[in-house]
This record gives C-alpha cells, sequence and structure tokens, in this order.
C-alpha cells in the first residue's frame, strides 16, 4: 500500500474515536465528542496533536486485540484568543475514557510542555476512571499526573473541565488545580459512585444527588464554576484564560483604555441609613469595575462572601466583597475558605487585589467553633498576609472585631485602605459595646432601655465612623462613595511596580 495512503487510513481511523455508532450515541445525549470539544475551545485552526497513534500496551483479558489510535484521550496544544495553551480532552467512546500507563504518558508529555514553555494548562475531563484492566500500572499513572500537578501549581494556571464522570482517583488531580467546572445533568465527581455508597453506608442516592454540578457549586464547593451545556462551560474557559496570566513570571494581559468622567453618581446611597439593613455588594461592583467585566468565581457557594475576577480601566484584578445581602456578609468557615483560596490564586498570578469590606465579624456558634472556625478563619488571615500583590480595601460600612483585621486591613500589610463615610470601625457593634462598658451604669437607671440607648449612642458617635481610624492612618483617606472608582484607578497605576521581599524560607505552614 502507498505509504501516504498509510497516513491517510491511520488519521482517519483517530478522527472516529471508539467508532461512528459510538459517536452516535453521545450526539443523541446531545453531548460533545473529545475533538469536538478541542474545536470550540481552541481559535480555529490552532490545534496541533501530540500522540495521535499512541497504543496501549495491555496484553491481558484480550486487550490486545482492541486498539484504538490515541488510546482514549487526544493531547496538544493550540491558541486560546491567540494565547499558548496545552489540553487533554478524554474520549468517553474508547474503553470510557479509561486511564492506562499509555494515556497517563499522553497527558504527563503535554503537562511537562507547558511546564517547560510557560503556559496555562487545561484538561477536559472524561473517564470512567483508571483501566482495571491494567492495574497498578494505570494507578501509577493517576499518581504521575498528580504529581505533576502540585508541582506545577503556582506556576502554571491549571484549568479543569468535568465534562461527564470523574470518580475514584480521577478526581484529585481536578481537585489540585486552580479552578473546576462542571456541566449540568451531565458531569459528576465522587470518590465512590452510588453502588458503592449504597454497599458501605446503605444510602440510596443518585450520581447526580451524590456528585452532580448543582451539589458540588452548592454544598461542597468543589466546583468554582457551572454551566448549563458543554459549549458555555468551553466559553467559560475561554474567558476565564482572558484575566489571568501566561505563568507567575508575566502580568495578565492589560486592555487599552482612556479615562473619562470615573465618577459614579449611582453609589451616593447605596448603603442604607440603617446600618442593620442590607444592600447588594455586587451593585458596587459592578458600578466601580469596567462595564461587563466583573466575571464571578464560586457564585452559588458560601455567598456571604463574594469573589471574582473584573477590569478596573482595563487592567484585570481579583475582588472579593463580603455581601451584606447574605448572612449580613458575617466570615464563616466556607466563606474564609472560599476567598483564601481565591487570594492565593491571585497572589501567585500577579493578579491585584481589591475588597470590599463589609463585615460584622465571624459567625458564631457551636457548629461554627466545633468544624474549626478558628483554623478555617486563620486560612484567610495567612493568605492576605502573605499576598504581595498591590492590595487595595474600601471600608463601606461596618468592620467590626477580627474580621476587620483579617479582611485586608492596613495593620496585615495592604497597601492603600479607603473607607466611606458610612464606614464603622470597632470592636464590635454599639450596642454590645455599650452593655459591656455601661453595664454598671445601665443597671442603676431608672429606665434601663432608655440608658442604653443613649450610651449606645455615645459609643456610636466615638467609634461607629472613619475617623479614629483615620486619625491613626490605619485608613488611608475617607473618600465619598461616588468617587471609589477615580480613587481606585489611581491607587493600582501608582502600586503597578509594587516590589516585595519575603523572608527566605522553604514555604510557609498555612493553617490547613
Amino acid at each position: 500500500m502507498d505509504k501516504r495512503k498509510t497516513l491517510e487510513n491511520l488519521r482517519a481511523k483517530t478522527l472516529l474515536g471508539g467508532g461512528k455508532d459510538k459517536i452516535e450515541a453521545r450526539h443523541k445525549k446531545g453531548l460533545l465528542t473529545a475533538r469536538e470539544r478541542i474545536h470550540f475551545l481552541l481559535d480555529e485552526g490552532s490545534f496541533e496533536e501530540i500522540g495521535t497513534f499512541v497504543a496501549h500496551r495491555s496484553r491481558d483479558f484480550g486487550m490486545e486485540k482492541q486498539q484504538f489510535p490515541g488510546d482514549g484521550v487526544v493531547t496538544g496544544y493550540g491558541t486560546i484568543n491567540g494565547r499558548l495553551v496545552y489540553l487533554f480532552s478524554q474520549d468517553f467512546t474508547v474503553f470510557g475514557g479509561s486511564l492506562s500507563e499509555t494515556h497517563a504518558e499522553k497527558i504527563c508529555k503535554v503537562m511537562d510542555l507547558a511546564m517547560k514553555n510557560g503556559a496555562p494548562f487545561i484538561g477536559l475531563n472524561d473517564s470512567g476512571g483508571a483501566r482495571i484492566q491494567e492495574g497498578v500500572v494505570s494507578l501509577g499513572g493517576y499518581a504521575d499526573i498528580f504529581y505533576r500537578n502540585t508541582l506545577s501549581s503556582g506556576v502554571i494556571p491549571q484549568i479543569s473541565a468535568i465534562m461527564g464522570p470523574c470518580a475514584g482517583g480521577a478526581v484529585y488531580s481536578p481537585a489540585i488545580t486552580d479552578f473546576i467546572m462542571m456541566v449540568e445533568k451531565t458531569s459528576y465527581m465522587f470518590v465512590t459512585g452510588p453502588n458503592v455508597v449504597k454497599t458501605v453506608t446503605h444510602e440510596e442516592v443518585t450520581s447526580e444527588e451524590l456528585g452532580g454540578a448543582s451539589v458540588h457549586s452548592t454544598k461542597s464547593g468543589v466546583a468554582h464554576f457551572t454551566a448549563a451545556n458543554e459549549i458555555e462551560c468551553l466559553q467559560n474557559i475561554r474567558k476565564l484564560i482572558s484575566y489571568i496570566p501566561q505563568n507567575c513570571e508575566e502580568q495578565p494581559d492589560f486592555l487599552p483604555y482612556e479615562t473619562s468622567n470615573e465618577t459614579r453618581e449611582q453609589l451616593k446611597n447605596i448603603v442604607p441609613d440603617n446600618a442593620n439593613q442590607p444592600y447588594d455588594i455586587k451593585e458596587v461592583i459592578t458600578s466601580v469595575t469596567d462595564e461587563g467585566s466583573f466575571f464571578e468565581v464560586h457564585k452559588d457557594y458560601a455567598e456571604n462572601i463574594v469573589v471574582g475576577f473584573a477590569r478596573l480601566a482595563g487592567r484585570s484584578i481579583g475582588i472579593v466583597a463580603n455581601q451584606p445581602a447574605f448572612l449580613a456578609g458575617v466570615l464563616d468557615i466556607h466563606s474564609s475558605q472560599k476567598a483564601a483560596r481565591f487570594v492565593r490564586f491571585c497572589d501567585a498570578f500577579n493578579i491585584p487585589l481589591l475588597v470590599f469590606e463589609d463585615v460584622p465579624g465571624f459567625l458564631p456558634g457551636t457548629d461554627q467553633e466545633w468544624n474549626a472556625i478558628i483554623t478555617n478563619g486563620a486560612k484567610l488571615l495567612y493568605a492576605f498576609c502573605e499576598a504581595t500583590v498591590p492590595r487595595v480595601t474600601v471600608i463601606t460600612r461596618k468592620a467590626y472585631g477580627g474580621a476587620y483585621d483579617v479582611m485586608n486591613s492596613k495593620h496585615i500589610g495592604a497597601d492603600m485602605n479607603f473607607a466611606w463615610p458610612t464606614a464603622e470601625i470597632a470592636v464590635m457593634g454599639a450596642k454590645g459595646a455599650a452593655e459591656i462598658i455601661f453595664k454598671r451604669e445601665i443597671a442603676a437607671a431608672a429606665d434601663t432601655a432608655k440608658a442604653l440607648a443613649e450610651k449606645e449612642k455615645e459609643y456610636g458617635d466615638i467609634f461607629a465612623n472613619p475617623y479614629r481610624a483615620a486619625e491613626r492612618g490605619s485608613i488611608d483617606e475617607v473618600i465619598m462613595p461616588e468617587e471609589t472608582r477615580s480613587k481606585l484607578i489611581k491607587a493600582f497605576k501608582m502600586l503597578e511596580n509594587k516590589a516585595v521581599k519575603l523572608p527566605r524560607k522553604k514555604h510557609g505552614n498555612i493553617p490547613l
């Protein structure tokens, strides 16, 4: 046979994956193939495949008679908006996308290339797990990937999209990566599936209930993003990539921007007169940042804190904001974990941090204490303390107790700290403080309710404002809300060449 024809035939066979019938079965379920996913993710015509004809080496259980070029995973490189990325896309039509020795070697090869060339690595996961016909070598293949995930962490961005089942050892590679995306109703993550759960714990649970996109985006926090379908998921990856640099040595892309009128009149009355009345901090975020640029992370998890990426005068920034519209914006275990992880990502990849603060403190109660709010709250404190990127805080209203310290205060290294006139910076709320400080006077009064109200006002007049903190330099400037965008643009511009040298050490011991 003509040698050119041989190559053409092999290429054609490769494109069929596990066969036409299996491809058609996926399409009937509304699912894309591994190659179709790559097509929609990357720039048109940019994909270059590596390891096209790799075949497995297994000879047990009749596996030598079942050979498919590529061995269940498509690997290579391409571009997203002109920027180099490396990726793999598992092919469920070939042995259920199961991971074999050679399947893992293909993934490791492109991971090594991504590290050598300092470019993001993207995994499109759709696998039934380790290929059981291969035993320990398939398990070893997972470990080879985990090891590279860990070495790559903080060096290059790593993004995992869960496009189908992801079970057992397969879940730990995504867990080590920076962001996990899931597709509603068609993707699942769990350490053990429903059948094993039923056998061990006698719980009756479906795959969706155990580890679907909804569960991991709202209850566990494992998934950072969910999408209604696969195309939306792939578009979200493209959008996410636009905010982050290629690697830890580079800066995020800076979009051209011409300064205009930066005053935002809609912020004048956004904070209610009643300090106990909620408002939506996302309205503050979208008013201050470039129009349409806010891209929220972990949207449906620990909603008392808001994190995400945005642009400010074309500059990519990471935002952390207390949400008074949910649990009064209190810090608890989950919100502390959520924000700490995001802060550490931004710091690793040179993305400046903007904090909007309205926090009444840490959530009290036995549930929080018994589940280690102390250690978990310390994670957020540690993350901010260790961050060397430009850090700016705006206190919009409450900044009480230890939570004031934790939320990027001047005392833990923030570069610029602004406060609105509505800011209240104190050890605790005026009522609680008055009950402690003036306990005897109130008890001795003829009208205790009136006495408490008077003492509450007295304490509030002294401390429920930003000026005591401004007098001591803990607040750099008290600003009008409508001035916020203009002040922030100038502050981040001023800080763009910030350089901090941390003490020499192997690594810190974050309170995990």
